[in-house]
């Protein structure tokens, strides 16, 4: 039976990872047993009848509803005394005040008390067929030995520790070892280059950086250790590095790098687990912003990892006897929250997908109602509904999805529908005004805060209530838009900002536009995301050279793509760069990104009101411009 979660591929119940589409989630419905069969805790709640009551008691009763879970889904050291203290105003979330605990405890040790030899991890390694399976036991023992490794070296709570490792046991361990001794874990995607790497741990602050010697990645070597070794010589604050073995060749070595299984190997597989405030920091995760400076956002503790077990229960209908799947990298949130703590809390097994879903044979698919409609027939052989889950790195989990529901209710191709337990949608228009009718778009805030949301932005707070809380005072703005239908159903239309998701990787245009406008030969530009049949969308980078530069537009895009390429990762590389002598802009100097975007997606007779351009010449050239590189490109 297969799943698969918004841009990553899901499964349960198979020995073998099929290699999947992006963008869609099968998942079983709610459909056997009594309300309190599907949660327990529902005995405590003012007469729920289904699962509509249910949700109405977790937005209108959210202290009962959240206390009551909290109390008995996670495992205690201290007991909170209040279940939230929380004002999207004044950017105040606390949730389990006075609690303390220690994450691991409830990932593993519970686990392990109960059923030490269950599976915990099944390693789907990039070699096709080959697969490593690591029980509950075996993973505490390594985490402990990692952890007690960790101290050794000198990191103490509260440090930051920048983990970049393909997805394997060594890496989930280092992100639960870091949460056993009271770490912070930031995990950086392993495609990243050098300089975004660099980045990332100074923003951090950290010290210590866990990698391997090299990563595999569809067939091919990646040079990891490598990529850390040119990043570290920008970051003087790092004191240690520790090097995993991947594969079997060696690497040069310097005086900073720790050779971390042999390190490991002389740890007791005991580590006494740190005890942590609810609201203390569990890890750091990166994600690009509509500014060029990458966002630490903060996810604490408690809060989070409810929520992800939550979700990760509720969404996919999962059961003690499924094998779970999800093939994100973790170096994303889906991978934190959906290969790593929501499953492990839960006591699951969980699949750590090494490869690629292109690799050995290539399959992709745009979401949309005929991927949805080939998905559900050919994967989930009719037998699965197919959910389209909407969520970001700042919300810790799903907050939209057809599931769950009542048992047999609707599922609509291409749209998220239903808030989860806890999340209040609003729709705001433009005036900030409460959108309440059905039948309408608007912005897409959220109108209460949940458990699982980000908590601020590492170091830099004030950017945090810039970005979320101050666009809409009381409300969490998504920077989504959405429309609402008439039946009350959700349905996310795409970014308000300039903000391109490709192949599932989110970058903001800022970031690319830094990039292209460090090369000599360039005055400005604009970077647009436009649709891509295999990536979901791609960059397409809009150039203006300077005076006399001598480059030609092949030139320049050959330099542009590998510039961004090793400045941030092979995948923002553009597929199209267009040369033109101006940008379109208003008579304020702004750039109409929206005129770009409806000419790069051939929308050039929809460009609607041009009143406040400076130019209108530059328009139609640069509509001419494209339509002759695009013809180029294909005759290529």
């Amino acid at each position: 039976m297969a799943r698969l979660l918004a841009r990553t591929c899901c499964f349960k119940a198979l020995s073998q990872a099929p290699r999947c589409p992006s963008g869609l989630v099968a998942a079983r419905p709610w459909s056997h047993g009594t309300l309190t069969a599907y949660m327990p805790e529902a005995v405590a709640f003012p007469r729920p009848k289904d699962h509509q009551h249910l949700y109405k008691v977790s937005v209108e009763q959210s202290d009962i509803f959240w206390g009551t879970l909290g109390r008995s889904r996670l495992t205690w050291i201290t007991p909170f005394h209040s279940v939230q203290d929380c004002d999207l105003c004044q950017g105040r979330v606390s949730w389990f005040l006075g609690g303390q605990l220690n994450v691991t405890v409830n990932c593993l040790d519970r686990h392990v008390h109960v059923a030490p030899d269950k599976v915990a991890l099944i390693w789907e390694k990039d070699e096709p067929g080959e697969e490593v399976r690591v029980t509950y036991r075996e993973l505490l023992e390594l985490t402990c030995r990692l952890g007690n490794t960790l101290k050794r070296q000198g990191v103490k709570q509260g440090d930051r520790v920048t983990i970049y490792m393909p997805p394997c046991p060594l890496a989930v361990a280092s992100m639960l070892a870091c949460a056993r001794i009271g770490a912070v874990h930031a995990v950086v995607f392993a495609g990243f280059s050098a300089d975004s790497l660099a980045d990332r741990i100074r923003d951090a602050q950290s010290e210590t950086v866990i990698t391997v010697n090299q990563g595999l990645r569809g067939g091919k070597i990646i040079e990891l250790k490598k990529t850390v070794d040119q990043a570290v010589k920008q970051c003087p604050g790092v004191k240690r590095v520790l090097v995993s073995m991947r594969t079997t060749s060696k690497v040069p070595m310097t005086a900073l790098d720790v050779p971390l299984e042999e390190e490991m190997m002389k740890e007791e597989a005991c580590c006494e687990p740190a005890v942590m405030d609810s609201e203390d920091m569990l890890f750091l995760l990166y994600t690009s912003g509509s500014t060029g400076k990458p966002k630490g956002l903060v996810h604490s503790q408690a809060g989070y990892l409810l929520f992800a077990a939550l979700t990760h229960k509720y969404v996919f209908d999962y059961q003690d006897r499924d094998i779970f799947g999800c093939v994100a990298d973790i170096g994303w949130i889906t991978g934190h929250t959906y290969v790593v703590y929501g499953p492990l809390c839960n006591g699951g097994t969980t699949v750590l997908f090494e490869s690629t879903p292109v690799y050995p044979n290539p399959v992709g698919e745009p979401i949309n109602k005929e991927a949805w409609e080939w998905y559900f027939r050919v994967v989930g052989e009719t037998r699965c509904p197919v959910v389209d889950t909407w969520w970001q790195t700042e919300t810790g989990g799903i907050c939209i999805s057809p599931r769950p529901s009542n048992p047999g209710a609707e599922i609509l191709p291409g749209m998220a529908m239903r808030p989860f337990f806890g999340i209040s949608p609003s729709l705001l228009d433009d005036k900030g005004n409460v959108l309440l009718e059905n039948d309408v778009s608007g912005a897409l805030c959220i109108s209460q805060a949940w458990p699982g949301m980000a908590r601020t932005i590492y170091n830099d707070h004030k950017r945090f209530l810039e970005t979320y809380l101050t666009p809409y005072p009381g409300f969490y703005f998504t920077g989504d838009g959405a429309y609402r239908t008439s039946e009350g159903y959700y349905q996310l239309t795409g970014r308000l900002d300039d903000v391109i998701n490709i192949s599932g990787h989110r970058l903001g245009t800022a970031e690319v536009e830094d990039v292209v406008n460090h090369h000599v030969a360039v005055a400005e530009s604009a970077v647009i995301g436009y649709p891509h049949e295999i990536k979901g969308e791609g960059a397409y980078v809009f150039v203006v050279l300077k005076k006399d530069s001598g480059y030609t537009q092949e030139t320049l895009a050959a330099e542009l793509q590998e510039l961004i390429s090793k400045k941030i990762a092979k995948y923002a590389a553009p597929d199209y760069v267009q040369v033109t002598h101006r940008l379109p802009k208003t008579r304020s100097g702004k750039i109409m990104r929206r005129v770009l975007r409806k000419i790069v997606e051939d929308k050039d007779s929809e460009l609607g009101d041009l009143t406040t351009l400076d130019d209108h010449e530059a328009v139609q050239q640069i509509i001419e411009g494209h339509k002759h590189l695009v013809r180029q490109q294909k005759g290529h």
